[in-house]
């Protein structure tokens, strides 16, 4: 299949073909690559899946504003596995080429819409901890239910348009410009600038953390002074603080994860990439599969209201797994006295 412009790197390839972005050669770098996505997707399904039911199977965790954002961050990396995994290992792996450009646009889109309100959903729920923090007496009345839906609705409203925008014909084909050397198809101009936006995203929720972090100290200390007097209400705070925490190690994770991607997408934009760099982007982007599979270990670990109901559901399902490996036993009793009787 033809594209419009192909990086000069990528030179060597017989004709304009989308061949020339399968950077993996070997058949072991295929395998690494169809490994990673398999186990790091599975895993990410599984265990965001597990959140959701969590939230969801309880009355009291489902109608908090704090939840239903951790709710849309897991739904949107469950979406994220799902479409990275299905249409990377049929590039990379299969060599899949059998789809036209606007199916390729397509499938991308749906990655950054995801990826995008992953990211998204981590800054609201940075927003949702700082006027806990910052302005506990208020925040009920800041943070309601039907302000949690309507974020939500515009979140993921304005994650979907400004993915879809290559299909819409900011792309290189349509502009007659430079197309990536990451992905076919897309503008140089889309690439930076959806990586502007990635950047501005993360330093609001490092911004809002920051000041997140230097309540829950502040709690802290004041806690720990007035400990006799406060009663419920340092309870409160403390379950505030630990739940800042817990975002905070969700936050490190995420930069930790997507520095590598981000990295490697600016140099693409002001240097050509050599074929080893791209190869090493091809394996860094699978770390954002193991993004969203740590975070809910992270909730599971930390959260204890969603801890609890993580411990109810196993009791729950041991107890029936009893009762399903007795039920055979006592069968073959009543079985055994019938044919006595």
């Amino acid at each position: 299949m033809d594209i419009c412009e192909i990086p000069e790197n990528a030179s060597k390839c017989s004709g304009n073909t989308m061949e020339c972005f399968m950077v993996l050669s070997t058949q072991a770098q295929k395998i690494s690559i169809a490994t990673l996505c398999g186990i790091f997707g599975t895993l990410c399904i599984f265990e965001n899946s597990l959140v959701l039911y969590l939230i969801f199977s309880s009355p009291r965790t489902r109608k908090k504003p704090s939840y239903l954002f951790i709710s849309s961050l897991a739904l949107a990396d469950i979406l994220a596995s799902i479409i990275f995994v299905c249409s990377f290992v049929n590039f990379h792996v299969f060599n899949g080429t059998g789809f036209s450009k606007e199916a390729f646009l397509l499938q991308l889109g749906g990655v950054n819409t995801s990826f995008s309100a992953s990211l998204s959903s981590l800054l609201l729920t940075a927003l949702d901890r700082y006027l806990s923090i910052v302005r506990p007496s208020e925040y009920k009345l800041l943070m309601t239910r039907r302000r949690a839906w309507t974020a939500l609705g515009v979140l993921w409203a304005t994650c979907a348009t400004i993915a879809s925008l290559p299909l819409l014909g900011w792309n290189c084909c349509t502009l007659d410009s430079t197309c990536s050397e990451l992905f076919p198809f897309v503008d140089d101009n889309y690439l930076s600038s959806w990586v502007c936006l990635t950047l501005v995203l993360l330093g609001c929720i490092v911004y809002a953390y920051a000041h997140v972090l230097c309540r829950a100290r502040q709690h802290v200390a004041y806690m720990e002074q007035h400990q006799a007097q406060v009663g419920k209400q340092s309870t409160r705070m403390r379950m505030d603080v630990m739940l800042a925490k817990t975002l905070v190690m969700v936050l490190a994770v995420l930069v930790l994860c997507w520095s590598p991607v981000l990295v490697l997408m600016i140099y693409s934009v002001f240097a050509r990439l050599s074929d080893p760099l791209r190869k090493v982007f091809a394996f860094c982007s699978t770390l954002c599969l193991l993004n969203s599979m740590v975070n809910p270990v992270i909730y599971a670990l930390r959260s204890k209201e969603l801890n609890s109901s993580l411990r109810r559901v196993f009791s729950r399902f041991r107890r029936q797994l009893k009762v399903s490996e007795e039920s055979p036993e006592a069968e073959s009793t009543h079985r055994s006295s019938m044919v006595e009787t």
